[in-house]
């Protein structure tokens, strides 16, 4: 993949936008800056409009919006202080979340920064002398399309805006739909197959297609009791999803933790995600948030270390208990764990330590740590043990992640919770610190089969090609022991169950349980049945920045 390089001396005037919501920016004429070549300025203009996704998809701001409101994830007060942030995780997962909550804001800003670079690099693009502008000017098209698609997701609104000097017309229900829509189809023809997940290709526009298609529904209209899926919606996820399956690029992976690790980058199953290589300077925190404090995951960096973030609820992990029944989910699925230290005391060279992955339950084992340093055994090589809580008082209790978590003192201690290790922690960043390395998926081949599989049973109640797609995914999985093994039987209630196993911590459960109209269901911690937290309030701020328009931006209803 051709990466795009960012030219270090552009300077956007749309930041501005934080607080504003008109989108009516300030721009400075960078692109005819002394020394730039036109090749320069069309990189210039496009890399800017991908940079902005590592920030939306920071595990405060997208992961915990669309993970922490669900049945997925819960996020207490650890030990009754740590991750207290005002209590804006606990509002999250009860349904209670306000118009000045700081992650909604830095969400709604994200989003509209993305916005804004994408119409700015348009405008440029589409006087730019440079070959490649035509795909570039594509791509941002595109770019505008995903973001306005995720504002729609997020807050029920979508932003159009052609000329740098007009004020955006909002959009809401099907005109939304229809207008990013139409971008994404209009881009189609003009974007390249083969330039890496980290831009948009063919298939990754397909994948949106199908992922717009299947969701109308809800976009049209959030609110309805029941929603309405349109036959005519189904055929095309079906067609788009086709069109991803029959073009022989994308191949399902046979080791499924590989899709997380630090060399995702190029693997098949990956059409469209995060470019987080190290040696372009990307990271993410995906793989420290959950994971316990006391687990140092690095011997090259002693500070290197978890977080004790968000666990999964008692629920999500019962639904994996309701399908293999008295056979342990680590024994019967090879989406669940993945054991890479054994629960034993022993050494270990730093090339062969790595952490388990997956789902992670009782006793931890991990390097042992003394001083500020790791303890070596007289080989040389890393002692490994179990893991203490050093949070707490002496004699340290041992890291025993255990299923029940809630908002109680005992639910909430620092090591409650089973915790979830999907994304790789990084081996390359400088520091070690809190930094993974994987790109992070935004469309993949198994989430393509299974859109697939939904809408088959949604338009005809097709359950043998629902099954068909279902277990193609499933027993891809051959890699580890055990290998994954075919269902008997499908249904919808199944389907969002499946879903939740192969995507669970990539960001899609809050949109799939709204979908399925699971949404306002009761789970731990959380019995709010308001409707109208299907989508999030508008920022305070947003509000406040356009009042010089009056009328121009209207508060989500129940907010």
């Amino acid at each position: 993949m051709k990466k795009i390089k960012k030219v270090s001396i552009l300077v956007f005037g749309m930041l501005v936008l934080y607080s504003c919501t008109n989108l009516n920016e300030v721009i400075l004429d960078e692109y005819n800056a002394a020394g730039l070549t036109d090749k320069q300025a069309a990189e210039g203009a496009i890399a800017p409009v991908y940079a902005a996704l590592p920030s939306l998809y920071q595990h405060t701001v997208h992961f915990a919006l669309n993970e922490i409101s669900t049945d997925e994830a819960i996020l207490p007060y650890r030990g009754g202080t740590d991750w207290g942030d005002n209590g804006i995780y606990l509002s999250l997962h009860k349904h209670e979340t306000m118009s000045t909550d700081p992650n909604v804001k830095n969400h709604w800003n994200i989003l509209l920064i993305g916005i804004s670079r994408a119409v700015t690099a348009i405008q440029s693009l589409k006087v730019s002398k440079e070959p490649a502008a035509p795909l570039y000017l594509a791509e941002a098209r595109g770019m505008r399309a995903f973001y306005n698609m995720l504002m729609l997701d997020m807050f029920g609104v979508a932003f159009a805006k052609e000329d740098l000097g007009d004020v955006s017309t909002i959009l809401r229900g099907d005109k939304a739909v229809e207008y990013i829509k139409s971008e994404l189809l209009a881009i189609e023809p003009a974007v390249g197959t083969s330039a890496g997940p980290g831009r948009l290709t063919k298939g990754a526009v397909w994948g949106l297609l199908a992922r717009l298609y299947l969701n109308a529904a809800s976009y049209r209209d959030i609110y309805a009791p029941t929603l309405t899926f349109k036959a005519e919606d189904m055929d095309k996820v079906i067609e788009y999803s086709d069109k991803i399956i029959n073009s022989g690029q994308y191949s399902l992976a046979s080791d499924y933790w590989a899709i997380f690790g630090n060399a995702n980058h190029d693997n098949k199953e990956l059409i469209f995600a995060i470019d987080q290589r190290a040696e372009l300077n990307g990271h993410n925190r995906l793989s420290y948030f959950s994971l316990a404090n006391d687990q140092r995951p690095l011997p090259a960096y002693p500070a290197a270390n978890g977080t004790d973030g968000p666990a999964i609820t008692s629920d999500f992990y019962r639904s994996w208990v309701g399908l293999y029944k008295n056979v342990d989910p680590a024994d019967a699925d090879p989406r669940f764990y993945k054991q890479n230290i054994k629960p034993t005391d022993e050494c270990i060279a730093e090339a062969d330590y790595n952490i388990d992955r997956g789902i992670l339950r009782g006793q931890q084992y991990g390097l042992q740590y003394s001083g500020g340093a790791f303890l070596k055994c007289p080989d040389g090589k890393f002692k490994v043990g179990k893991i203490y809580n050093t949070r707490k008082a002496a004699p340290y209790p041992p890291v025993i992640h255990t299923e029940v978590i809630d908002f109680s003192t005992a639910g909430s201690d620092y090591s409650t919770g089973f915790r979830v290790e999907k994304y790789e922690f990084s081996k390359k960043s400088q520091s070690g610190r809190n930094y993974g390395e994987a790109d992070i998926s935004i469309v993949r081949l198994a989430d393509v089969y299974l859109m697939r599989a939904e809408a088959k049973l949604r338009k005809s109640n097709d359950a043998a090609g629902a099954l068909a797609d279902v277990n193609k995914v499933r027993t891809a999985r051959t890699a580890n022991t055990p290998a994954g093994s075919s269902l008997t039987s499908i249904d919808l209630d199944i389907l969002l169950r499946e879903r939740g196993f192969e995507l669970y911590w990539e960001m899609h459960r809050r949109t799939d349980l709204i979908r399925f109209g699971k949404y306002e269901s009761a789970w731990t911690e959380k019995s709010n049945t308001d409707k109208n937290r299907r989508i999030f309030p508008i920022p305070q701020t947003a509000i406040d920045g356009a009042s010089n328009l009056p009328g121009y931006l209207k508060q989500n209803p129940g907010y």
